[in-house]
């Protein structure tokens, strides 16, 4: 009987991804899982991601979350035997994927400009730290220092002092923007024949992110650390029950703001009191208000509370550690075979109803040279 499994979306696309660490590999691993054929251009080394940690059946959880199902190809591109390998390999590609630093493929002759001018169906990304031009150009970049250079850290912790986001948000992103330009760029060539040079930093993904902040900061009124609180919306944050158990809760409207007045803190008088009548006023006295509605917490064990919020049909979250994530009961997660067995990793998010889809392994260093130079040189050299 035919197999009626349909193909994924970029089946039969080749993907060269000369790439490192995680903003580009996430890129190219959204590819894979949409069905492109991913060749992983390895240093002789490796991507050093590979050795960021060991907890992922002893190898990395970076490297193995964001390389499933690419093939891994060692690569020198200072020995002729493997510039001829890429050559043929650029050749028949549809996507070509780097992170090397602004003007490194140029020096080896390989400007990207040159390859989209030999293959015009080509479809390019280059991302880099703070763009190709300019006095930051050639400065290295990484997630954190991003995190700092772009102003997120200003904004995240409490009021003591900056803090990092608890993943690598630049990178990821930067990955996430990346995916979605190539996307669009393979969407125009169906109906231009003719591919795309696109060129992202992580400076201008995470600035683009910072949008909000950006406009309060221009009009004077930069946002403040307020820890597990919202700067503009009131009450929205952390408070704790009677049995000491935090619970966040996000106020959106009027309407909210009047059921949790009157169906959780019993209080229905605090809704229409002028202090607090209005998010704007509300925020205004946040801290008036934030005690009054912790007040009313705290005559509640987080059972009645969570019972109670849920029945007034407000937002509300547990303020959650790893180890409670791991039990969590919405936690879906997707089998990565390496060569050590399988590493459960959380579920990628977009589900294709009625089209399951599997998930490649993790390739072991230069796994795929010798196959992929037989392939393409017709070769063991």
């Amino acid at each position: 009987m035919p197999d009626e499994t349909p193909a994924l979306p970029l089946s039969g696309l080749l993907v060269v991804a000369l790439e490192q660490a995680v903003a580009a590999p996430y890129a190219t691993a959204r590819l894979a899982d949409a069905g492109a054929r991913v060749v992983k251009l390895e240093r002789p080394e490796g991507d050093f991601a590979r050795g960021y940690d060991d907890v992922a059946a002893g190898e990395s959880s970076y490297f193995v979350w964001l390389n499933r199902g690419k093939q891994s190809v060692s690569m020198d591109l200072g020995k002729p035997a493997d510039r001829a390998l890429f050559e043929a390999l650029i050749a028949r590609a549809d996507v070509f994927v780097q992170n090397l630093k602004p003007g490194a493929l140029a020096k080896l002759g390989y400007a990207v400009e040159s390859l989209c001018a030999r293959r015009p169906r080509l479809v390019a990304c280059s991302i880099s730290g703070y763009g190709e031009t300019g006095e930051l150009a050639s400065r290295k970049a990484y997630d954190l220092l991003i995190q700092a250079e772009s102003g997120l850290a200003s904004i995240t912790g409490g009021p003591a002092e900056p803090a990092r986001v608890g993943v690598s948000i630049v990178d990821i992103a930067t990955g996430a923007t990346a995916a979605q330009a190539i996307m669009e760029a393979l969407f125009q060539r169906e109906r231009s024949g003719r591919g795309a040079d696109i060129r992202l930093s992580m400076f201008d993904v995470m600035v683009d992110w910072m949008a909000v902040p950006f406009l309060h900061a221009a009009a004077g009124k930069p946002p403040q650390r307020i820890g597990l609180a919202h700067p503009s919306i009131s009450p929205y944050g952390v408070f704790t029950t009677r049995d000491g158990k935090p619970i966040l809760i996000s106020i959106q409207n009027e309407r909210e703001w009047a059921k949790l007045c009157a169906e959780v803190l019993e209080d229905p008088g605090f809704s229409v009191d002028p202090g607090h009548v209005s998010n704007v006023v509300r925020v205004q006295n946040r801290a008036a208000t934030d005690a009054r509605v912790q007040a009313g917490f705290a005559r509640h064990d987080k059972a009645d509370l969570v019972a109670r919020l849920a029945r007034a049909d407000i937002a509300f979250a547990s303020v959650n550690e790893m180890s409670d994530l791991l039990a969590h009961p919405a936690l879906a997660t997707i089998d990565i075979q390496t060569r050590n067995g399988p590493v459960a990793t959380p579920r990628p998010a977009a589900q294709f109803i009625g089209a399951p889809r599997a998930y490649g392994a993790s390739p072991t260093l230069a796994a795929d040279t010798a196959a992929v130079r037989r392939e393409f040189l017709g070769d063991d050299a």
